[in-house]
C-alpha cells in the first residue's frame, strides 16, 4: 500500500505542517489559560472558606447571644473561633493543593526521564 504523505505535493505537505504547528501552538495557549483559571478557582475557594468560617461563627454567636441575652459576648467569641476555623481550613486546602502539585511535578519528572 502506498504512503499517502509521499503522494502529496511538497507545497501541500508544508502547508499541512504549518497548520499543524499553528494548531499545536493554539493548544498550548488554551492549556495556559486553563492553568490561570485553575489558580483563580483555588484562590476563590480559599476566600470562600474563610468567609464561610466567619459567617458561621457570626451566626452561632448571634444566636447564642439572642437566646441568653448577652449581646456582644458570644458574638465576639464565635467570630474569632470562626476566623480560626476558616484559616485552618484554608491552610488545609493549601496543603492539599501543594501535595497535588508535588505529585504532578513528580509524574512530569518521571515522564521526562523516561523519554
Amino acid at each position: 500500500m502506498a504512503d499517502p504523505l509521499n503522494d502529496l505535493p511538497q507545497h501541500r505537505l508544508r502547508a499541512l505542517e504549518e497548520r499543524l504547528a499553528k494548531a499545536k501552538d493554539a493548544g498550548e495557549e488554551i492549556s495556559h489559560m486553563k492553568k490561570d483559571y485553575a489558580q483563580a478557582n483555588l484562590a476563590w475557594r480559599m476566600v470562600i472558606e474563610l468567609v464561610a468560617g466567619l459567617g458561621i461563627g457570626f451566626g452561632i454567636g448571634y444566636g447564642l447571644d439572642y437566646v441568653f441575652g448577652t449581646m456582644p459576648l458570644f458574638l465576639v467569641i464565635f467570630i474569632f473561633l470562626g476566623l480560626a476555623a476558616g484559616v485552618k481550613t484554608m491552610l488545609a486546602s493549601a496543603k492539599e493543593i501543594e501535595k497535588q502539585q508535588a505529585a504532578k511535578a513528580a509524574l512530569d519528572e518521571e515522564e521526562r526521564r523516561g523519554d
